[in-house]
């Protein structure tokens, strides 16, 4: 499995890992040592099967001329019945354009996608935890409400991540191509 991801400023990021340790410390979630090498991000898109080489040069050219967009963190939400914690940025026309337009210069890839990141069943996300208990998504929520931050950040990467094994306790999803918006 494929997916192209948004990546964050450097301040985003860091702020993402920080909450991801304080969950850990809590003994609420293990998100952050369940995936190497794990970077905060939005999903863009997620493929069953890609011709990697074909995909890297198209995101190359499709991305050689994008600016990065400001994007707003002011929601914790939660998807029903996966215990699922994350934060989500508020929907503007920007962010909606830059993830349809992804997929619009795509579409030939299309046939291997999964359909819940396509536009118009997409749900931007941040995933802050994963796979909790009714008790631990509350104490999540708890958590990430007490730290009250509205997050101001910046989408200033894309890349593409490959499911490498599903067979252990811990996920290897390294990334396998990366491109810095233009400034």
């Amino acid at each position: 499995m494929y997916w192209v991801i948004a990546l964050f400023d450097e301040k985003t990021e860091q702020l993402i890992q920080e909450i991801w340790k304080e969950l850990t410390v809590k003994d609420i979630s293990y998100y952050e040592e369940e995936i190497n090498d794990a970077r905060p991000h939005i999903t863009i898109g997620s493929y069953n099967e890609l011709d990697k080489q074909k995909y890297i040069k198209a995101l190359d050219e499709y991305y050689e001329h994008k600016k990065p967009i400001d994007i707003t963190f002011n929601t914790v939400g939660s998807f029903l019945n996966f215990g699922t914690l994350f934060f989500s940025p508020t929907i503007t026309r920007e962010l909606l354009n830059f993830h349809s337009d992804h997929h619009d210069f795509f579409h030939d890839f299309n046939e291997s996608a999964n359909p819940l990141y396509l536009p118009d069943k997409w749900i931007p996300h941040c995933t802050l935890a994963n796979k909790l208990s009714p008790e631990k998504l509350s104490q999540g929520f708890k958590h990430c409400l007490e730290r009250g931050d509205t997050i101001k950040a910046k989408i200033t990467g894309i890349a593409l991540i490959e499911l490498v094994d599903d067979s252990k306790d811990c996920i290897d999803a390294p990334i396998v191509y990366s491109k810095s918006l233009l400034e």
